[in-house]
């Protein structure tokens, strides 16, 4: 069993191996994480562990404020995440390799990253500066079928695509080339589709490539069947996730 400690970094969204990951960090913590990272000779992978908040805060409360004028102000690695941050994330996640930390003048970073490999969550430890977690490294095996599945899967993304686009009476760009390898497939796949958190997550932790590309499958025709039917396409934003006061 292959094991690492990495800075861990909770998101309201799941990373897939292969996707870019944009951040904006403006919170201590996380700038004590990039300011950690800096350290790492740049011929070296800086990576950090991203994993999905399951109950918690992305953002911790830095101020009183509307809805609670009395709340206390948290501060910390774990703040936001309660007594147990373990319980508070999903228990898989992905490695991200920071390609670009770039420092602004008030302190801020932006930090462009890219996902690299699936870890199981095995514990996290707030008393540093930043969580750090030991992590356990997921291998991607392909399961059966995953070839034939992937064909499948991208037939059916295409569909989804087109009628996607219908719905929001938008333009849809053609000659894009997609990829051919299953697990590539089944990772673009699942970020590209309109799902919440829970979702891509169950497909983030799938156990291999064909299950995951089978879920998919159903999934598409499903939302593919449903667009079909409405004349537009709800806010799937503001409908699935929590209403932010910034």
């Amino acid at each position: 069993m292959t094991t690492v400690r990495l800075p861990l970094f909770p998101l309201n969204s799941v990373l897939f191996p292969g996707l870019v990951l944009p951040l904006n960090v403006f919170e201590e913590r996380y700038r004590a994480m990039m300011r950690d990272l800096l350290k790492t000779p740049e011929d070296e992978s800086r990576r950090f562990a991203v994993v999905a908040i399951r109950d918690g805060h992305e953002v911790a409360p830095s101020a009183r404020g509307l809805p609670d004028r009395t709340a206390v102000t948290e501060r910390g690695p774990a703040a936001g995440f309660g007594d147990d941050p373990a319980r508070t994330f999903h228990g898989v996640g992905c490695v991200a390799d920071a390609a670009t930390i770039r420092e602004r003048a008030d302190g801020t970073f932006e930090v462009l990253a890219t996902g690299t490999t699936r870890v199981k969550l095995l514990s996290v430890d707030a008393s540093g500066p930043f969580l750090t977690a030991e992590l356990q490294e997921l291998p991607e095996e392909p399961g059966d079928e995953a070839g034939a599945l992937a064909e499948g899967v991208l037939r059916a993304f295409r569909q989804y695509q087109k009628r996607l686009a219908g719905a929001r009476e938008r333009s849809l760009a053609t000659g894009a080339d997609l990829p051919d390898d299953p697990s590539v497939v089944s990772y673009l796949v699942a970020a590209a589709m309109m799902l919440d958190v829970p979702s891509k997550q169950r497909l983030l932790q799938a156990p291999d490539t064909a299950s995951r590309l089978r879920d998919e499958l159903t999934v598409l025709r499903a939302e593919t069947a449903i667009i079909r039917s409405l004349p537009s396409l709800p806010a799937a934003d503001l409908t699935r996730a929590p209403t932010s006061l910034n």
